[in-house]
């Protein structure tokens, strides 16, 4: 499903610089208005928090319905509930019934009736940006999908124009080994977009490089690659929810994936590196999602 341009009606979005996200408020434009599907963290750091954190930082208005309500912290995951499927696709049909959605990020999905829902919705709605972060497992290394629900999964690829897996969420996809090497990554994220008309978002961060690199590949191989220093911190909590949610954001900002990219990664590494003096919890975490804006406002 990968795309060059979204379909549907052209909307003024407000071009940005490139390598720079946009402070909430630019003139000019309606805003992307992008909706997360995805479960909470009521830390902050990830999930549907980190989303709309991430979606407002980059100068989208963010929408969001909920698919799993998880107790968590910096440490790990404690419980998590699954709303009854029917109420997920309350949440779907009102969202859509009344605002116009620009893009889709989806998240944690967690089982098959949540995946079966989305899926359907996506499919009646057409979004014109679809980027899925197939969150299988947390940084504290918690299972965040029913093993039974990585079929029905993979089988939501077609239906996406992006997907943002990690080394270990790409591996699972592939039913593969994760990969200790740039050059094995890169094959196996061209292997899933040959595999799932998908463009798939290598990314670095897991391997053992000084420079992390992440690359946006197709079947026919690797289309735009950004690096950043590697970054030695305990600040990782949700840096996937926010880079995919970014991705989603800044494509429809651009009306690109390779300048969506190298706007967001930066702006992601920035975060990354400022995340320690949030000083929240004594685990992984969160990133400072907003510093940019407040950067700007210790300026003035």
């Amino acid at each position: 499903m990968t795309t060059t341009q979204p379909t549907g009606p052209s909307r003024p979005h407000t071009p940005m610089p490139e390598g720079r996200c946009a402070s909430p408020g630019t003139a000019g434009g309606i805003p992307p208005r992008v909706l997360s599907i995805a479960g909470t963290d009521p830390t902050g750091g990830a999930g549907i928090h980190a989303d709309l954190k991430t979606i407002a930082a980059c100068g989208g208005y963010g929408l969001a319905a909920v698919t799993a309500l998880v107790a968590q912290n910096t440490r790990g995951v404690r419980d998590v509930h699954i709303p009854p499927p029917a109420f997920l696709q309350e949440q779907l049909e009102a969202v859509s019934d009344d605002v116009t959605v620009d893009a889709v990020k989806t998240g944690m999905l967690f089982d098959v009736d949540t995946i079966g829902v989305v899926a359907d919705w996506l499919r009646r709605t057409s979004p014109p940006v679809v980027v899925m972060d197939p969150v299988m497992v947390a940084t504290s290394g918690d299972r965040l999908l029913e093993e039974d629900a990585e079929r029905a999964m993979r089988d939501l690829l077609p239906q996406v124009h992006l997907v943002t897996p990690n080394v270990d969420e790409l591996a699972v996809l592939l039913m593969d080994e994760p990969a200790a090497t740039w050059d094995h990554l890169v094959s196996q994220a061209q292997r899933l977009a040959a595999s799932a008309d998908v463009l798939v978002l290598a990314k670095g961060g897991h391997l053992s490089e000084r420079e992390v690199r992440d690359a946006l590949v197709d079947a026919d191989g690797v289309r735009h690659v950004v690096s950043s220093p590697r970054i030695r911190t305990s600040s990782t909590h949700g840096t996937g929810c926010s880079l995919s949610a970014a991705m989603a954001t800044l494509r429809v900002r651009h009306g690109a994936w390779e300048p969506a990219l190298s706007a967001a990664k930066p702006w992601l590494a920035r975060a990354i590196e400022d995340g320690q003096h949030l000083q929240v919890g004594s685990g992984n975490g969160p990133i400072s999602h907003f510093w940019e804006l407040w950067e700007a406002a210790a300026r003035r």
